[in-house]
């Protein structure tokens, strides 16, 4: 199995998403649709060395920036070049980090002096490598914003369809898809919604001036969109025509087995689209700034030819860099990391959703190893979290209610297998997401609006990032996260082998139910046995057996073995080998995780 990633761990990739805009806030009003001065703002300078190296010592390898690149806002910076954006095709009073309007520069909001916010950001960079920690930020290729204006693009660049030919639907070169003959539309929004809350602007008239139109982010054609289309965004056009067919060379079938060399070497004479080269250079550009990585919006809503193209340009000037897809199509996963040459694409539509499934009790884990199984060609390259900017916070109602019962969940989805386990920051903590910031609804920590993330707010206890605020339920949460994700790092089995222990426990252990869940990892040096109970009603005391074929690869003879977990290091486990079969005798309490190791 091909690992094209590069890190100095023994053990797993670990990524801390955080939301810029969010993580140095602290304060707590809290006010729907309340400016930088009533709900307050993070800044790059919030990310101190305490914090770095709490995060670091969380068990973090990587932190993937959120909502960096500059996009669209309310805020004026008229005052350092940057024309005002309407509200009317601005979702939310901080905006939408997906809708970017300059990606040669990053968002005023976030900079302590925003003249000087470039280099802030480099500096962020700097302080974040010091602490050993790589850095990840969002491109977004499928749309940018309404009003993409880039004032700070390097000489030579020009903006995205600065030279399209905007009397014609579709042209190859062309940056995006018109509407000859229209004009842009607000859309209505029948359930009463207004641009910041109603509050009067002077640009917020139900109007944006866009003619023609542009096809919508979302790949709406109509002149206008619904109010439940990505409407602030339009959408960049890669060769493909209107009705679907490719207006540039494909990859033949072998390229599938290819090298990144042979993908770079195979483009480097091709003529591609606009966008194609406008996408390269931005992704050269962040390179150059000391950028470790990218985490791509939408990726399979970009033809996967252009990641050939994009890709083997970013690996070819930078070998270590990490990509990572946001995709939720499992028929392409394959085509995407072949061809594509990614990293590592988000395990949402199959291991997230199902562990979901579990863990509010609408499934049993027969299927979680089913899952493993399909995947196990890729299963390196499938990115596992419970959590992201997203998603529902686990500790909201409409998800558990309550952190605890995500806690075998979030065992299996960072053990099971070799791939990056990424966590959502508060996470950690047992955030919520219970605010009404203004545009989106509770459940998940807005993404558009200033606003304060109470649980995370006592954890950096005013810049003091010791935790001193927090709970001792908040406290104890945060100890269980930080043992989990550092035994993944330091520990070399969770990157070697895996075998499926369920379904022959299921035929074999009495009273081992569909709640229950197992597996071994191991390598040369560690063998691992993981067992988590998802019930949060019923324990489980029985045997647990250990199949003959993981008893040979693991070379034990018949006898006596002792297993220590290595979560806590409280319990010590007596397994008997008999007849080249293993059997030990467990209790375990409801939602509790076992990670045996064999000493």
């Amino acid at each position: 199995m091909e690992h094209n990633n590069q890190t100095q761990v023994k053990g797993k990739i670990v990524i801390y998403q955080v939301f810029t805009r969010l993580f140095g806030n602290t304060k707590t009003t809290n006010k729907p649709w309340g400016t930088i001065e009533e709900n307050g703002v993070g800044k790059f300078s919030d990310f101190t060395d305490k914090a770095l190296e709490e995060i670091k010592g969380l068990g973090a390898t990587h932190i993937w920036y959120t909502g960096v690149p500059h996009h669209a806002v309310i805020r004026d910076y008229t005052s350092i070049g940057v024309s005002n954006d309407d509200p009317d095709v601005v979702k939310g009073r901080a905006g939408s980090p997906y809708a970017v309007k300059d990606y040669y520069n990053v968002n005023p909001d976030l900079a302590t002096d925003p003249a000087k916010r470039l280099d802030e950001f480099k500096t962020l960079v700097d302080r974040t490598h010091k602490h050993g920690l790589k850095v990840i930020i969002d491109i977004v290729p499928n749309h940018v914003a309404r009003q993409y204006v880039s004032v700070h693009k390097p000489g030579g660049v020009q903006d995205f369809g600065a030279t399209d030919d905007t009397s014609v639907e579709y042209k190859r070169d062309n940056n995006f898809y018109y509407i000859p003959g229209q004009s842009f539309q607000v859309p209505y929004a029948p359930n009463g919604y207004k641009p910041l809350g109603g509050e009067p602007h002077p640009l917020s008239d139900g109007k944006f001036d866009e003619s023609p139109a542009k096809w919508t982010g979302n790949g709406s054609r109509r002149a206008l969109p619904n109010i439940d289309d990505w409407y602030e965004t339009v959408k960049i056009n890669y060769g493909v025509r209107p009705e679907g067919t490719k207006d540039f060379d494909t990859l033949p079938a072998e390229y599938a087995t290819k090298q990144i060399a042979d993908h770079y070497a195979f483009w480097k004479e091709k003529v591609v689209p606009s966008s194609w080269k406008k996408f390269r250079d931005i992704a050269l550009f962040w390179l150059k700034l000391g950028v470790d990585g990218f985490r791509f919006d939408m990726a399979e809503m970009v033809p996967v030819e252009f990641w050939s193209y994009m890709n083997s340009a970013i690996k070819t000037a930078k070998p270590s860099a990490v990509l990572i897809a946001e995709i939720y199509n499992p028929a392409e996963y394959r085509n995407y990391i072949h061809i594509g040459k990614m990293d590592y694409l988000y395990d949402k539509v199959d291991f997230y959703d199902r562990t979901r499934d579990v863990i509010q009790g609408r499934g049993g884990t027969d299927i979680l190893a089913s899952i493993q199984q399909r995947y196990a060609d890729i299963e390196h390259h499938l990115l596992h979290f419970l959590e992201n900017h997203d998603e529902q916070r686990i500790a909201s109602p409409e998800f558990a209610g309550n952190p605890e019962k995500a806690k075998p969940g979030m065992v299996v989805s960072a053990t099971i297998s070799t791939s990056p386990t990424m966590i959502y920051f508060g996470q950690e903590l047992g955030e919520p997401g219970a605010e009404h910031a203004g545009f989106g609804s509770p459940s998940r920590t807005s993404i558009f609006d200033y606003v304060g993330v109470p649980h995370h707010q006592r954890w950096m206890n005013g810049g003091k990032f010791d935790g001193a605020q927090l709970s001792a339920s908040e406290l104890e949460l945060r100890d269980f996260y930080k043992r989990l994700l550092n035994l993944t790092r330091s520990s070399s089995a969770f990157t070697g082998k895996y075998a499926d222990l369920h379904h022959w426990n299921r035929l074999r252990s009495e009273g081992y139910h569909n709640r229950l869940f197992s597996f071994a990892r191991w390598s040369n040096d560690q063998k691992l046995i993981v067992f988590s109970n998802f019930s949060d009603q019923a324990g489980f005391t029985g045997s647990l057996h250990v199949t003959a074929p993981v008893i040979k690869d693991w070379g034990l003879k018949d006898g006596s073995y002792r297993l220590k977990d290595e979560l806590y290091g409280k319990l010590i486990v007596t397994m008997q080998v008999v007849n080249g079969e293993g059997q030990m005798e467990l209790s375990v309490q409801p939602l509790e995780s076992l990670v045996l190791s064999l000493e």
